[in-house]
């Protein structure tokens, strides 16, 4: 008899499967359940981008590509970029397209980190940072922000976490969970403190087009920052294609070339046909976009007031499609509150411990549904509260 334990990596063994899932799956095996857990847009993927993927198909265009991507999407990556955050980028040297934003993730870390760096990761944050880091034999470091500063993270925050050992800061904005964006005034205060040293950034971006107040703002765009920042950005969050899985990142050609050797190892390249649809989306669907993200900006403003009507203080988040209420006041913990909530109440939302210590006292509700759908969960939520103060 093998023992498993013996030939399992210690460091896999240890890793704690992802909170988001573990309450998605509870839903999925409870009937009449109302999930408010998953970040996937509810829209459908615009219809010139299935079309463009279906005549793909129907012309045989069924091939690898490049490992870095088709140039042609690649130059119209490059034309986003200078449009949406005034950053030019090297189609041919400078810019990769992966599986999805993950992947980006995973490659631009495992390229910088050697084992016993340190790696500062912005929290609360999307649960896959810390594990890739733990992988490659880096050490993950906490800088945990806070609801009075709307979870925005300070040069302070910053400062006191750098040590000799620093290599990576993980800036996760507009954010996942929490919905807070970095204006340029904060990013110009952290770029003030990482100048002098050598600390690189990966920029995660997927929910960039996701902002609803004035235009995002990207540390690249900050002076000297282009030259030590990985810019991660996807097609999953924008273009509601999820189930493509197709993202990019962009960054100095020297980190970008040696991105690309893991990539062509693990990978080969990104799906064909997602790829060919892709060139279309950014080519001509911002009005898709801009339909998506007044819908989202409607439901958030609803969703909001809804929480803080309950007494569950919700700060109004300005970026991607979450909110993050704090349920203190009720004296349960995330888990507990969550457990209770869709056990007695069948609608699933996401323990802010997913993301973070410091996430406890918070649940992660996003808001990429239908009206109706929140409001059904919203009057259950309340009926919650309501027999709990009974209690």
């Amino acid at each position: 008899m093998i023992d498993y334990n013996k030939v399992l990596s210690k460091t896999v063994i240890e890793m704690k499967p992802s909170g988001i899932r573990k309450f998605f799956d509870i839903a999925q095996n409870l009937e009449g359940v109302i999930s408010l857990g998953v970040g996937e847009p509810d829209f459908k993927t615009p219809w010139k981008i299935r079309e463009t993927a279906i005549e793909s198909l129907e012309k045989g265009r069924t091939v690898y590509t490049a490992n870095a991507g088709l140039i042609e999407l690649r130059k119209e990556i490059s034309k986003y970029f200078e449009r949406s955050i005034d950053t030019s980028y090297d189609p041919q040297s400078e810019i990769v397209v992966t599986v999805g934003g993950s992947e980006a993730i995973d490659i631009s870390i495992r390229t910088l980190i050697e084992p016993g760096d340190e790696v500062l990761i912005v929290e609360p944050c999307f649960v896959c940072y810390s594990p890739i880091v733990s992988l490659s034999g880096g050490v993950p470091v906490s800088i945990e922000t806070k609801a009075e500063n709307e979870f925005r993270l300070t040069a302070d925050e910053l400062r006191e976490k750098i040590t000799d050992k620093t290599k990576l800061l993980i800036l996760p904005y507009p954010n996942n969970p929490t919905g807070a964006i970095m204006e340029r005034k904060d990013l110009e205060a952290i770029a003030e403190v990482l100048r002098g040293t050598d600390i690189m950034v990966i920029s995660d971006e997927i929910y960039s087009e996701l902002t609803y107040s004035g235009k995002h703002c990207s540390i690249v765009q900050i002076d000297g920052m282009r030259e030590r920042t990985i810019v991660i950005n996807g097609f999953s969050k924008s273009f509601a294609m999820t189930g493509w899985r197709l993202g990019f990142m962009a960054g100095p050609k020297e980190i970008i070339r040696h991105s690309l050797k893991l990539h062509q190892y693990a990978i080969m390249s990104s799906p064909t046909t997602s790829q060919y649809a892709a060139v279309v989306a950014l080519q001509s669907c911002e009005k898709d976009i801009e339909i998506m993200r007044n819908e989202y900006n409607m439901r958030r403003r609803f969703i909001v007031d809804a929480f803080n009507k309950l007494g569950l203080d919700c700060f109004t988040p300005q970026g991607a499609f979450y909110v993050f209420p704090c349920i203190k006041s009720t004296g349960m913990t995330s888990d507990e509150f969550c457990e209770k909530l869709v056990m007695t109440k069948k609608v699933a939302v996401v323990p802010g411990t997913a993301f973070g210590k410091c996430g406890e006292g918070f649940i992660r509700v996003s808001y990429a549904y239908s009206i109706n759908h929140l409001k059904e969960a919203v009057k259950r939520i309340g009926e919650f509260i309501d027999e709990l103060k009974q209690n």
